[in-house]
């Protein structure tokens, strides 16, 4: 009888891409979903911002109250790699402790009962033989680890170093062999990656890295996540938008737009270009535009803030992220003056408050557009409802499409097809499918 495996993989997508190479590494084990027979409980972590960290602890806590005797509790990722001596120090109940550099030695660690973190940062690669999970047409595709920046607020530097970059032929590589499993649509990701290829000699490496998977047969749809404001160029943006495979999609955290804050916040780009680079992809046909901002960024005024609260009003962002400033050891913000959470959180709600109308804006544009699509399965919502995505959208964080006409056509999940935007119920699109692709 196989021994019995469940994995809690937390944070962002990046996260997510080295939780499938542990599943890699532990093919022998049966995934399932209920922790309390698994032989081996896994919780990949997120060390970002306090909320994300009280996540992790909180996740792990519970699952070891629920947990077989016997069992094994391994705490990997970027929480303990961050906190190493400390967790080990105060969390007996956990039995392995492991950091961002060893989930390709995750089925020798339990084996041994061993606990280890590496100097180095691990990187997947085309060899790293990973378990994509959530999608049969899907794949994530990490590109670097690492990050050149120094933005005062964030501390994945100080526990995931400087940007380190896989090569074009590996990454090649890598979307040959997805594609020979069935995987057609990718999104290429990292901490910065507009950077991509810089510590390697590539001058333009994201404008090399879409070049070289125009050329892989087999590849329908791409999109880029993370873009950095001052590694964004304009040569970038219209070879995103030029490409017949990479959809014409910009995320590009701004985190803030008034002058004073984006210096204190060390991000090395003014107001000035910032607006030109988002006014150049808004000119871009089909441009879907993400962001996220900051509330509450040490010594933020209240002047300061409603610049950016009446510049997001006034962009319309697609889509658009508030995260509440989390005052993080090993920041260079971490000792300057703090404002007040009550502060904080108000202004993001503010902001909140902003984002959903620039949602239902999107949203409403689209009606009675015919777009490209792709079937996810059954919606949520109700049993004769499907949930599909379009091809421009971000896979889980942009959100759904509801087909209630399927026009007697076959349905296949992971197919695309065309499909026409009928109307807006709530924040949910409705369409009829037309034809498949």
């Amino acid at each position: 009888m196989s021994k019995k495996l469940h994995l809690v993989s937390l944070g962002c997508t990046k996260n997510l891409v080295d939780s499938e190479v542990m599943l890699g590494r532990l093919r022998d084990y049966e995934v399932i979903d209920d922790s309390s027979i698994a032989d081996v409980i896994i919780v990949n972590t997120c060390g970002f911002i306090e909320a994300a960290k009280e996540e992790s602890i909180n996740t792990v806590l519970s699952l070891h109250e629920d947990r077989k005797e016997n069992s094994i509790l391994v705490m990997s990722g970027c929480l303990t790699e961050r906190y190493k001596a400390e967790l080990q120090e105060q969390m007996p109940e956990i039995d392995i402790f492991t950091g961002v550099g060893d989930y390709e030695k995750i089925d020798s660690l339990i084996q041994n009962k061993q606990s280890t973190f590496s100097p180095e940062v691990y990187l997947a690669n085309e060899e790293s033989n990973r378990v994509i999970t959530g999608s049969n047409y899907h794949a994530y595709i990490k590109i670097a680890e690492g990050c050149n920046q120094q933005c005062s607020f964030c501390a994945i530097p100080s526990f995931k170093g400087k940007l380190h970059s896989r090569t074009l032929i590996s990454i090649k590589k890598e979307v040959e062999s997805l594609v020979s499993q069935g995987f057609n649509d990718f999104s290429f990701i990292s901490q910065d990656s507009s950077s991509f290829g810089r510590d390697i000699e590539l001058s333009d490496g994201l404008i090399d890295l879409i070049q070289i998977i125009e050329t892989v047969d087999g590849v329908n749809s791409a999109r880029i996540l993370y873009l950095y404001p001052s590694t964004t160029t304009f040569k970038l943006i219209d070879t995103i938008s030029d490409s017949k495979i990479f959809q014409t999609y910009y995320d590009m955290p701004i985190q803030h737009i008034d002058n004073s804050v984006l210096k204190s916040m060390k991000r090395g780009f003014g107001e000035k270009k910032t607006i030109e680079l988002l006014d150049y992809m808004k000119q871009k046909p089909n441009a879907f535009i993400r962001t996220s901002v900051i509330a509450g960024h040490p010594n933020e005024t209240d002047e300061q803030f409603n610049r950016l609260y009446n510049f997001m009003k006034y962009f319309e962002f697609d889509r658009f992220n508030t995260f509440n400033y989390s005052n993080e050891e090993t920041t260079t913000a971490f000792n300057m003056p703090q404002i007040d959470n009550t502060i904080i959180n108000k202004r993001a709600d503010i902001l909140g408050e902003i984002a959903e109308i620039s949602t239902q804006a999107s949203l409403e544009k689209m009606i009675g557009n015919t777009i490209n699509l792709v079937i996810d399965g059954e919606s949520d919502e109700h049993e004769y409802l499907l949930s599909a995505r379009p091809l421009n959208w971000a896979v889980e964080i942009d959100g759904e499409i509801l087909i209630n006409d399927t026009s007697d056509l076959a349905i296949t999940y992971g197919k695309r097809y065309s499909a026409k935007i009928t109307t807006l119920v709530g924040n949910r699109l409705l369409a009829t499918l037309i034809k498949e692709l």
